[in-house]
């Protein structure tokens, strides 16, 4: 049974996810898997491959930063692309294929998963010294994730269009 809680930034646990360090501000397992919330500072290079998820909602909150969104589409170039601003509030549903990049160089979010059972997948994954998402097909299909392609490229990088 979950009960009411307050958590204050830097209070939730921590793990290693690729390279850096996330905050499990509540999990799952304290909220009867009705949601798990992680607190995250992203860089540009750490955008997750396009990908849906089959079983739960995700949604985010810009905390500092700036983030775009792709939504809507199995194809970068086809998906519709959003700014979302500190502050903002952004609802992705299931099934919905997306992918997210600070646009700043880096950007603070909230990670929101309804149900919350995902997050042992991330957890799961451990340190590595950068993404590598597509070396973990296997256990993103057993959380029903699925990956449609590449992530945004990064700022700096010689493929990036605003190079």
């Amino acid at each position: 049974m979950s009960m009411p809680l307050v958590r204050n930034p830097g209070e939730g646990t921590t793990y290693t996810y690729y390279d850096t360090v996330q905050e499990q501000v509540v999990s799952h397992t304290e909220t009867g898997g009705a949601v798990t919330v992680a607190r995250l500072v992203m860089r540009q290079q750490d955008a997750p491959l396009l990908h849906s998820h089959s079983r739960e909602d995700e949604s985010w909150v810009v905390l500092a930063g700036r983030v775009r969104f792709w939504v809507g589409s199995t194809s970068l170039d086809e998906c519709e692309v959003h700014e979302a601003v500190e502050g903002a509030y952004v609802f992705g549903p299931r099934f919905v294929p997306h992918t997210f990049q600070p646009i700043t160089e880096t950007a603070q979010v909230l990670v929101i998963n309804n149900p919350g059972a995902v997050e042992e997948y991330f957890r799961s994954v451990g340190a590595a010294d950068g993404r590598h998402d597509e070396d973990h097909v296997d256990m993103l299909t057993r959380y029903g994730l699925t990956l449609f392609g590449p992530p945004p490229v990064p700022k700096g990088d010689p493929r990036h269009p605003e190079r």
